[in-house]
């Protein structure tokens, strides 16, 4: 096991490079992400993990930073997602400040993800329930989903379509849109409407909308190898795996999920229990399609199997050398077995399963 560690910034988030198979960035917080500055990391990482990882460049933002994408088409540049609601464009061979600003959340943006299949295009959701499309071609967003009525922890593009992105929420759903049909063009409102984030706009119209959860949805992760296969986690503290093929009608009686009416449907497959508290984030392994890991809050990492484990059962691991909340986790692309988590005790740890 090989750790870095940056004393004052908690680690919020990670991500290995799309291109070079040994970097790796951090998105950190001062102070929690409760007040105060952001930090951006960039190291370098010795796989063989006899030595620690070598800082390679680092970037000081004005408010916390949330998450993290690599750009999908210049290897080197990252997007980043802020407390105050930016999202900012870095260069890591240049110095200081970020080569692109966006600022159109009203809130925290609490994820961003880049499009593997479009790759010109990145996505952001934020606690003002909304998900912004934006591409490094245009100066504002290209479009905007009014998601949900509440907190949107995380969006991400299917890698299997560009045009399907899922989101999970504060309201206990998952959800599948087709931006073909759902994207309101352009960033702002039009007259006499209220913007994105007052949640008085209409709810985009979904594909799917899965009924998750009682309780919050904190992330959720797209399959590699099986279309519209989810994994979800949050704070029931159960991954859940969805197959969202399935819709399913409404029985009578039930409430509507949303307004206007929606697509409801999804199957729990399994439902992974062990952790003891709020799973922050979940994510399947690049390598193999039965394989995913997920962070929590209980301070540790672990690793599943959805296909049983003879004398094991469905965990592979518990990594709980960490001594806060865990609450990022990234596979490598490149070497199959090796994981990276962070935390709030500042550190980050890259080890093999």
């Amino acid at each position: 096991m090989a750790t870095f560690q940056s004393p004052g910034f908690a680690h919020y988030s990670l991500a290995w490079s799309p291109f070079l198979n040994n970097t790796l960035a951090i998105a950190a917080s001062a102070n929690y992400g409760l007040i105060g500055n952001g930090r951006l990391n960039v190291l370098s990482v010795d796989l063989g993990l006899t030595s620690g990882p070598i800082l390679q460049r680092q970037f000081d933002t004005q408010d916390g930073l949330y998450d993290l994408a690599w750009s999908e088409v210049h290897q080197n540049q990252i997007v980043t997602g802020s407390g105050d609601g930016s999202l900012k464009l870095w260069d890591i061979t240049l110095n200081d400040f970020p080569i692109r600003a966006w600022q159109e959340h009203t809130r925290e943006v609490f994820s961003v993800d880049w499009s593997n299949v479009r790759k010109d295009t990145f996505a952001s959701s934020s606690w003002d329930g909304s998900v912004k499309l934006a591409s490094t071609h245009h100066p504002r967003s290209v479009g905007t989903l009014r998601a949900h009525n509440g907190c949107v922890y995380q969006a991400l593009f299917s890698p299997h379509h560009p045009d399907v992105l899922a989101t999970c929420s504060s309201d206990g759903t998952l959800k599948i849109f087709d931006l073909r049909v759902a994207v309101a063009g352009g960033s702002s409102s039009a007259p006499g409407t209220a913007p994105p984030g007052s949640f008085d706009t209409p709810i985009s119209l979904a594909a799917l909308t899965v009924p998750a959860s009682g309780m919050e949805i904190l992330s959720l992760d797209w399959n590699k190898y099986r279309p519209f296969t989810l994994a979800s986690g949050g704070v029931d503290k159960a991954v859940k795996v969805w197959d969202c093929r399935m819709v399913r009608a409404s029985p009578p009686d039930a409430p509507p999920v949303q307004e206007p009416a929606q697509e409801v449907g999804g199957v729990c497959e399994i439902a992974l229990s062990g952790h003891e508290y709020a799973i922050r984030k979940v994510q399947w392994s690049p390598h193999r399609p039965d394989v995913l890991a997920s962070a929590s809050y209980d301070m540790s990492c672990r690793i599943w199997s959805t296909t049983p484990v003879p004398g094991r059962g469905h965990m592979l691991r518990i990594h709980d050398t960490h001594t806060e909340f865990v609450v990022g986790c990234s596979w490598s692309l490149y070497d199959e077995g090796v994981l990276a988590s962070c935390g709030w005790d500042c550190r980050t740890s890259v080890w093999r399963v």
